[in-house]
């Protein structure tokens, strides 16, 4: 049986009002603000403030990991024999905020060989920006930065599955990406399954059938995305992944994010029924049509940054800090 070929939606391209870039302002700020080391002040007023602090203080955790990461654990040595580091960001979208992230990237290693008094070694940096087939990449790269420190190059395709030669990266990137689930788990839209969503967008106030079938998604397409990164990148290269995260022990309904899917659910309902009412005005009786909708992200995790080591071939993750 041929195997049928995902659905995907990438980020909003194009230079038009709705792309990504003009609404991800939030991230923007939060990014250009760490990387110029200024401080952000926001006051509680309401509920999107603790939000915006959550989301500040993840972003900065990242980037403080990070730079430790490379400051404490690259071995230098590691890349003696060649004279370009390669970087790749997964997820990238249509910048600006993966550009920020990159940048700190090659600014930290730069940092490394100046303190290590290696400044007449620091290598070419060649960065790889990853996303979907269908992502805006000429949009993308027409945002280059043009005085950027390093070489573009542009990877479609998923994250899932291999991307690069063996052994061929020195440190891999991914930020508010993998959280995303390859795929809708078809449990959540058969109506008859235990594991029906009964017409939501999102599992915080669903049952623990359908929490753990987002659950079961998201640990198979975690594997299949270390399994690729262990393939790809080099002995002693570094990998960082940002991801959305709850402490352990709360309640799924009670993290704001997911607060704010839900209402967005609610409003995406509720606009299907009103289409359908209006449908069956025109067609002169019951509507019937059938409407789903499922929210892909999946809060598990929190900042992992470590360096990759191999013993008989099998990756072994050290350092983790």
């Amino acid at each position: 049986m041929e195997k049928q070929e995902a659905v995907v939606f990438p980020m909003n391209g194009g230079s038009g009002l709705h792309r990504y870039a003009r609404n991800s302002t939030v991230q923007v700020s939060l990014l250009s603000l760490q990387h110029q080391n200024h401080a952000l002040i926001i006051y509680l007023k309401n509920s999107i403030g603790n939000f915006f602090v959550l989301w500040r203080n993840a972003v900065e955790l990242a980037t403080q990991l990070i730079n430790k990461g490379i400051a404490e654990k690259l071995e230098l040595s590691n890349f003696a024999s060649s004279k370009t580091f390669r970087v790749a960001d997964l997820g990238c979208s249509v910048g600006p905020n993966t550009f920020l992230a990159v940048q700190n990237i090659v600014d930290s290693v730069e940092h490394k060989y100046k303190r290590q008094a290696l400044g007449h070694l620091i290598p070419e940096f060649q960065v790889f920006f990853n996303d979907h087939v269908s992502n805006d990449f000429s949009q993308h790269f027409a945002s280059l930065p043009p005085k950027r420190r390093y070489y573009a190059t542009g990877v479609p395709g998923s994250f899932y599955d291999r991307l690069f030669p063996n052994s061929s990266l020195y440190f891999l990137n991914s930020s508010f990406a993998a959280q995303w689930l390859s795929e809708v788990p078809k449990e959540l839209v058969d109506k008859t399954s235990p594991s029906s969503n009964k017409g939501r967008i999102h599992y915080s106030n669903s049952s623990k059938e359908v929490v753990e079938c987002y659950e079961a998604q998201f640990s198979k397409d975690m594997h299949r995305f270390l399994n690729a990164r262990a393939q790809d990148i080099m002995h002693g290269g570094f990998m960082a992944l940002v991801l959305p995260a709850c402490p352990d022990g709360t309640p799924h309904s009670q993290v704001l994010l997911n607060k704010a899917t839900e209402l967005l659910g609610v409003c995406l309902v509720d606009m299907a029924k009103r289409i359908d009412e209006e449908i069956a005005v025109v067609r002169g009786r019951s509507g019937g049509t059938a409407f789903c909708f499922v929210f892909g992200p999946f809060l598990v995790s929190v900042v992992m940054c470590w360096d990759v080591k191999y013993h008989k071939q099998k990756p072994v993750k050290r350092g983790m800090y």
